[in-house]
């Protein structure tokens, strides 16, 4: 008979796990980061103080810059899941105004520390640079749901065109709220966000003819 031996060490960690744990990294380093600027910031500081060892830090993320990525996400992802999530009988821009959040909790920290984040990104390159692939990524997303609604291949030019678009007002909305919350931020102005937004985007995902 053959004896099994007992595993040892730590058990797996899960993908969630993994991904709560990169996102609580992300929120210490931006406060680090806000506190005492980027080039002041240390690796070592901003695992030490998310309680983990720089070997996990480095495990996963690539540079001390990509440490906000999970933050940044949370927007992209915000807006990702409205896009899908939108009913056949709306409009985008109805659809938006009734659904659209900044980051899913709508937390007040956890906004405030996202907007800092992204006003850091026009001063820092390689955070701007963070920031502009994560939003080069979620385009694809856009291709497919505009495609779909309008009953046309996703390679279709008018279409990567159209998402592209979709792309860019994003960005600038948001870019146009870190600029008005340097002093703060409440729910009106974020009301305005979302208005201008889905303004926006009722011209640019309009059917073609």
């Amino acid at each position: 008979m053959v004896e099994r031996t007992a595993r040892r060490g730590r058990p797996p960690v899960s993908d969630e796990q993994r991904r709560q744990q990169r996102l609580e990294i992300s929120r210490h380093a931006v406060r680090l980061f806000r506190e005492q600027g980027v080039a002041a910031t240390s690796g070592e500081q901003i695992a030490k103080a998310a309680g983990v060892s720089e070997r996990t830090l480095w495990r996963y993320f690539r540079s001390k810059e990509s440490c906000v990525e999970p933050l940044l996400t949370k927007t992209i992802e915000a807006f990702q899941r409205v896009l899908r999530s939108w009913p056949p009988e709306l409009e985008l821009a109805e659809h938006l105004r009734a659904a659209y959040t900044l980051v899913p909790e709508e937390s007040w920290s956890e906004v405030e520390a996202v907007l800092a984040v992204i006003r850091m990104t026009h001063d820092e390159p390689a955070l701007r640079a963070a920031y502009l692939v994560l939003r080069e990524r979620a385009e694809p997303t856009f291709v497919e749901v505009l495609a779909e609604r309008q009953g046309v291949r996703s390679d279709a030019l008018e279409v990567r065109m159209q998402a592209a678009a979709v792309s860019a007002a994003l960005r600038e909305a948001t870019d146009e709220l870190v600029a008005i919350t340097a002093a703060g931020v409440d729910s009106e102005v974020l009301n305005r966000h979302r208005e201008q937004l889905a303004d926006a985007l009722h011209f640019i995902t309009r059917p073609p003819g």
